[in-house]
């Protein structure tokens, strides 16, 4: 544990902002997840499910989750899958 004052906030600033990472980094595996079992089963709502991650993708590196060339991977990926 830290002694210094500034360092016991960077621990406590350094904690909320893993939690917001953690949680919008599941939040994307989740959208993601869903555009392929949807794209999988071919469900009727496949193309509202692909856009909704692409949307997704897009936010997450807006907020700096991920980097652009990851999000651009991932949408092709998830673009061809659906065109497929």
């Amino acid at each position: 544990m830290p002694n210094i004052k500034s360092a016991k906030k960077r621990v406590k600033v350094i904690a909320a902002k893993t939690a917001k990472n953690k949680a919008g980094r599941s939040e994307l595996k989740t959208e993601i997840k869903k555009a392929n079992a949807a794209i999988e089963s071919g469900a009727e709502n496949k193309e509202l499910l692909v856009k909704a991650a692409i949307k997704k993708i897009d936010q997450s590196v807006s907020k700096g989750l991920l980097h652009k060339n990851t999000a651009a991977r991932r949408k092709s990926a998830l673009a061809k899958k659906a065109n497929a």
